[in-house]
């Protein structure tokens, strides 16, 4: 069966990593519409993943989220798709960029131009992860338990 996707919009940037949501009745505010709060804990959630992939260290937190930018939005139902882009590697750090659309319409609903995490040791302290470019396979993600 061939398979049918349409082109990204023109303004998105490329993806690395996508997750997609379906919209409930419990991600819903006041106007019937996905609340803020949902959509940021999902993507916060999704970019800690991306994280620990990336860094290879479950040990990581976030430390700082720019502007977001809420242009449209999801109703009940809906599908949205969230994509994250690695920018830039730090001496215990990475940076992304979060993109997230509603694949029922193909509309932009958010931007986060820079989010970053840190990576941790055990105490607790910034740890130098060694890493200057983005990982497509799996090798970097952590097989030990954590203490």
């Amino acid at each position: 069966m061939a398979e049918h996707s349409s082109p990204p919009p023109r303004d998105s940037v490329e993806i690395n990593f996508r997750t997609r949501k379906w919209v409930r009745p419990e991600d819903l505010n006041a106007n019937g519409t996905l609340f803020g709060g949902s959509l940021l804990k999902w993507i916060d959630e999704e970019a800690t993943i991306y994280a620990i992939v990336q860094l290879g260290n479950r040990r990581v937190v976030t430390k700082f989220m720019s502007e977001i930018n809420f242009v449209s939005s999801a109703v009940q139902g809906d599908v949205i798709e969230m994509g994250l882009h690695a920018t830039a590697f730090g001496t215990s750090s990475m940076t992304m960029r979060a993109e997230v659309r509603n694949m029922i319409t193909r509309k932009s609903i958010l931007t986060v131009d820079r989010i970053v995490f840190v990576g941790l040791n055990e105490e607790g302290q910034p740890f130098p992860h060694g890493f200057t470019e983005i990982t497509y396979d799996r090798d970097r993600m952590p097989q030990e338990p954590l203490a």
